[in-house]
């Protein structure tokens, strides 16, 4: 057994700042106060800031506005779609993973008329493909811009260039990388931005994030949307820093505080410690033997916030004792999801991990492989994961 604190590594939902419970505990209000309003404008104003300020340019705009859904991410898939794809619009959606499937999913549920550009998961998809797709009367391109289900991070730059050549709109599922990766959304022409509390803004989850830039928002259609789900007013209630309904107000509270820590580290910080956290992960493991699982290609790359690693030989298919042995030692990692399930684990260092805990995570992985009979070295592992700590 580990004595240590029990440290979440799951790509979702990640470690929370106790100042964030704090708020979360404070006595409740009512989501029509100024009280609330104040929270929701702290809340708008440092989502407002991870968007526009997670580029390396100083081109952000911040022509656009920051909504916050009582939902998860995939309430704001599902408002995007909804509130600019009628049933004969033509969608292209990029799949190479479970939730560039799940947008293609939403996308079918609103239009008969949707072309998938599909690649098996953790491949590239390649630009020449989308390009093929994207026809002069598309309406709507989706994308995942950092595949949570693989661990690769998608070009959100090339795809943008492709749809803004064809005066369509683009729609990016930020969720695992706004909030601790470089994300353009003026350089990458992108109309929709979508992320998610419970990744790297490190909020509980139950809340989520949209923004949309100026000119989408003159394309929403709210009335054919979900009555939830209909932007337009949600965009007339932030006006006045509220939601259309009711609130869940201690979540918006933990946003609040959540995002102001972030603008307090600033994104040049804090994407550059998320870069080197992920390449510390990616060598300890390769020096405990084990072998990435996505292929990287074209102008595909690694995610910096998501690792996946193939299952040794001796326990793909069933690696329960292996995750068993884990969580033994107090830490928690996840499996591959769907037809992956089996195959792969992975890990994330969204948040605010200490060096120490990217540490912990890479011998504890070492150690869980030995219990079950895999020859590896964990001090191995954990030193040159240490390097990479230290150098980069």
């Amino acid at each position: 057994m580990d004595d240590d604190d029990f440290l979440l590594l799951n790509p979702g939902p990640v470690p929370v700042r106790e100042s964030v419970l704090d708020a979360m505990a404070e006595p409740m209000v009512s989501h029509r106060s100024a009280a609330f309003e104040s929270i929701y404008e702290r809340a708008q104003a440092g989502v407002e800031y991870v968007f526009e300020q997670s580029t390396p340019t100083e081109q952000a705009t911040g022509d656009g506005t920051a909504l916050l859904l009582n939902g998860t991410a995939t309430m704001g898939m599902e408002a995007t779609v909804a509130n600019l794809v009628g049933s004969e619009d033509h969608v292209v959606a990029l799949v190479n993973g479970k939730f560039g499937r799940r947008f293609a999913r939403i996308a079918e549920r609103h239009t008969d008329n949707v072309t998938r550009v599909e690649v098996p998961w953790g491949e590239s998809i390649p630009l020449s493909a989308v390009d093929d797709a994207v026809r002069p009367d598309t309406r709507l391109v989706t994308m995942v811009h950092n595949e949570t289900s693989t661990g690769l991070q998608n070009p959100a730059w090339g795809v943008g260039r492709l749809v803004a050549d064809h005066d369509a709109y683009f729609a990016v599922d930020g969720v695992t990388s706004v909030g601790g990766d470089v994300f353009c959304i003026d350089d990458w022409h992108v109309d929709v931005a979508i992320t998610d509390a419970q990744k790297a803004l490190e909020t509980p989850p139950g809340i989520s994030a949209v923004y949309v830039t100026s000119e989408v928002q003159n394309a929403f259609d709210g009335a054919s949307a979900p009555f939830y789900e209909d932007l337009d007013w949600h965009l007339r209630k932030a006006e006045s820093h509220q939601t259309p309904f009711t609130s869940a107000v201690p979540l918006f509270r933990g946003m609040a505080e959540a995002v102001e820590a972030i603008e307090r580290e600033g994104m040049p910080a804090r994407i550059d410690r998320h870069h080197r956290q992920a390449r510390a992960f990616r060598a300890g493991f390769a020096a405990l033997g084990l072998d990435r699982f996505p292929e990287a290609s074209d102008h595909t790359v690694l995610s910096n916030t998501v690792t996946a690693i193939e299952l040794p030989e001796p326990i793909r298919g069933d690696p329960a004792a292996f995750f068993a042995a884990v969580e033994e030692r107090n830490v928690s990692i996840s499996g591959g999801q769907g037809h992956l399930s089996g195959d792969i684990f992975r890990v994330s260092n969204m948040g605010s991990l200490a060096d120490e805990q990217v540490l912990r995570g890479v011998r504890v992985v070492g150690e869980a492989l030995d219990a079950v009979g895999v020859d590896t070295d964990p001090a191995a592992g954990v030193a040159a994961a240490r390097e990479l700590t230290e150098t980069s």
